[in-house]
Formats: structure tokens, sequence, C-alpha cells
């Protein structure tokens, strides 16, 4: 890849279009420009027709949004993020792109942005097989992916399948190499998940207290200090079973009973 860089810009708000433009021509020793869109279909289109090295791409737009869109690209442009998103995803966004910018952009902020594609391309960082900035992209789009709603898990018993509701979930808890459910009324089935992929399917109320152990915070009914800033759970379920949480968990422990 070499300068200028065929650049794709993705817009639904015309004004901001313009000014992206008229910033971006004052650098056409950087970029070359070789489409405009104004919304995320357009954008698909223009990206997969002209395979620009880098884009400048809005999030909110119609038909489909700058996630939606990037989800369907086949090959991953570098990505330069123009958005008015509050600085809790700004941050998410400097992380997984090359670069975002805040509307409305000034030229000062733009020639950093140009300074960081320089490096890039000198580096040859943009051109590898394993890039960087579209694996970590890939990573932001499945984050930002809303979860499916889960109501209950499948166990099997015997020659049947039973769906035990979230509800009646008290914890989950690993015995070497297998991972058991427990119920309110004391009963435990081996499931076939790992503790991990159960943090990321269940609901925020499952919290992960050790490296054996995630409950249902909804169903605890006392929390104890222990020894070594460990603390001891008391589930409310029949057998009143006790949890230790692990070191490294104590600040979840700590924050969710406010201390």
């Amino acid at each position: 890849m070499k300068f200028p860089l065929k650049t794709i810009l993705i817009d639904d708000e015309q004004l901001a279009l313009n000014r992206l433009r008229r910033l971006l021509e004052k650098h056409s020793e950087v970029f070359q420009i070789v489409a405009e869109a104004r919304n995320g279909a357009e954008g698909l289109v223009a990206v997969e027709s002209h395979t620009p090295d880098v884009i400048f791409l809005d999030i909110e737009m119609p038909l489909l949004n700058g996630f939606e869109m990037l989800a369907k690209v086949s090959t991953m442009p570098m990505v330069i993020f123009s958005t008015a998103y509050d600085q809790y995803a700004i941050r998410a966004f400097e992380e997984n792109s090359v670069d975002y910018l805040l509307k409305p952009i000034e030229n000062e902020r733009l020639l950093k942005t140009i300074e960081k594609l320089r490096g890039l391309v000198q580096g040859g960082q943009e051109s590898s097989e394993h890039n960087p900035y579209a694996d970590n992209l890939m990573r932001l789009l499945e984050q930002m992916k809303p979860k499916k709603e889960l109501f209950s898990l499948s166990v099997k018993t015997g020659d049947k399948i039973l769906l035990v509701p979230l509800t009646e979930i008290t914890h989950f808890e690993a015995e070497e190499k297998y991972v058991f459910l427990n119920t309110l009324t004391g009963q435990k089935f081996l499931l076939n998940y790992t503790l991990t992929t159960l943090e990321e399917k269940l609901p925020d109320h499952f919290l992960r207290v050790s490296r054996s152990a995630i409950i249902n915070t909804h169903h605890i009914g006392e929390i104890q200090k222990y020894f070594s800033g460990k603390y001891l759970i008391l589930m409310r379920d029949r057998k009143a079973s006790q949890l230790q949480t692990g070191t490294t968990y104590s600040d979840s422990i700590r924050h969710l009973i406010d201390l």
C-alpha cells in the first residue's frame, strides 16, 4: 500500500460529508477520494467496488449502520470512525479502530490521524495477513451485537432433556473437568458448557465469584467476610450452599454490596 490512500467517505449527513471532503482535499498527498456514500447500504457497495485502503465511517445511518455495514464487508479496510458518540463508546472505538474523529471534525485533529496512518503504512501493519486492526474491529462488532435474551438452560437427565429456568438456578460450580448447574430445590445437573462460555451467555445478574463458580445474585442469602480479603457467600437454596470467592474476584463482590 502506498500514498495517496484510496479513500471512501460514508456519512448520511450531507454537511458533515462536505466538511470532511474539504478537509481531506487539503491533504491530497495522503487521501485520494474514490467514492462517497450516504448510508450503510451504499457504503457497502462502494467498499466492495473500490476496495479502498481506508474509509471514514459514520455510525448512525439509515438502511445499515456503520457496524452492520462492516459486518458484511468481505475485505476489511482501515477504518476511521467519524462519530458523535459519547466518551464511553469512543474509548471502544479508539481501542478497536485506526482512529476516531469526534464531530465536528477539525483539521488539527485530522493531522493526528494522518500521523497514525503514516506509521501504519510505513510499518506494513495495514497489509499484514493478520491485520490487528481488522481483528480488533471484528471483536468490536461482536461486542456491539445485542445479546439474545436467555430464559432457560437445557440439561440432560437420563433419556430426557429438561429446560431449567434461569430464575430457578442459584449457581454454577466447576468440579475438576465438569460444570454443574444448581437449583433452588437442591437439584444438580451436569452441563456441557464451560464457566467462561456461561459468563458470555448469561444475563448480568449472574456473577463470576471465583475460578470455579458463578452465582445468581438474585438468590444470595448472605455475604460474610472471610480470610485474606475473600468472602463467603451463602445461597438461598435448599442446601444452603456456601461458596468462597476468589481473591481476584473480590472487587466484584465489594461493588455488588457497595463497599
